[in-house]
């Protein structure tokens, strides 16, 4: 264990020599960090094990909440396991390559036997095709496009890997254009809700998940065709609550050098919360957000919830 935390840590500090923030370079019209995109061949050809399991979000939608409640559920609640390595370790980040402040994702699922968990920001149609050629298992997360953008504005002061952010007020026609990295918030929920039954994908909402996380995480456990004790069950859902997460350095990000994620602007791990968007949108650009979004959102009835 101390071997892998060391090789762990030092991998991240000779990576903090080469980082800057990224430019994105668009693959197939999606704005992707240039890491990503000059890598791009063997990530999109990537063949994953049919016991293999994908969790995919747009940026900053739960996505290590998730990534969390799997690795206990899969470990029937053990916490010691759970905290065996920093959570981009334990469950690779696909799409990630070197230079970044985690580990790439392909040389990390190379070591690993299957089955494994792995996690994605790609849009729907950037998956690479082995996913759904071998029918793995996918949990979707999505969270409210207001609350989403406020949580992504703050990382992306904070990671000194993201793109600048620029001005809040520029910042939400970034996320209402698609230019963030990873693309359109709009497409990336809308794809993935309009294939969810074809492509068994189970589809989740941070909101569900904050309203009453015991359900949802059973949820999560019947999909992966597990059965654990109410205890538990319970045990999961305490150690994957804000207050357990946010204080564990395991899933917490604080691996991360102040370097690449300055805390002084912002924790990885910030509020945790419904509604936080209404203490950021002023009321014209609110009214600007709700016309654009009635206008993107048009086509499909996804139910998101702003507050709970």
């Amino acid at each position: 264990m101390a071997e892998e935390e060391m090789s762990y840590s030092e991998s991240i500090m000779a990576a903090t020599n080469s980082l800057y923030r990224f430019p994105l370079i668009k693959i197939n019209g999606i704005p992707l960090m240039c890491h990503i995109a000059n890598n791009w061949n063997s990530i999109s050809a990537f063949l994953p094990d049919p016991s293999d399991l994908l969790i995919a979000t747009y940026p900053k939608a739960g996505t290590t909440w998730v990534q969390e409640i799997v690795d206990l559920l899969l470990h029937n609640g053990d916490a010691e396991v759970a905290r065996r390595a920093p959570t981009p370790q334990r469950i690779p980040f696909l799409e990630i390559h070197s230079p970044a402040p985690i580990p790439a994702g392909l040389d990390l699922l190379e070591k690993m036997d299957p089955p494994r968990v792995i996690k994605t920001h790609l849009p729907i149609q950037l998956v690479p095709k082995g996913f759904w050629e071998n029918k793995c298992k996918v949990i979707y997360v999505a969270r409210n496009a207001k609350d989403n953008i406020v949580s992504y504005y703050h990382f992306d002061q904070m990671n000194k890997t993201q793109p600048e952010p620029g001005p809040w007020d520029g910042y939400i026609h970034k996320f209402m254009n698609g230019e963030l990295p990873w693309g359109s918030w709009y497409n990336h929920v809308k794809d993935y809700w309009l294939e969810r039954e074809k492509k068994n994908i189970l589809y989740l909402f941070y909101e569900d998940l904050k309203e009453n996380p015991r359900r949802e995480v059973e949820r999560i456990m019947h999909y992966l065709d597990l059965s654990l004790s109410d205890d538990v069950i319970s045990r999961i859902v305490e150690l994957t609550s804000f207050k357990s997460m946010k204080e564990n350095p395991m899933a917490n990000y604080s691996c991360i050098p102040e370097e690449i994620f300055d805390k002084s602007i912002s924790l990885f791990m910030r509020k945790g919360v419904v509604g936080d968007w209404i203490n950021h949108f002023s009321p014209a650009q609110n009214q600007l957000f709700d016309e654009d979004y009635k206008r993107q959102m048009k086509d499909v009835n996804i139910p998101f919830r702003t507050k709970i």
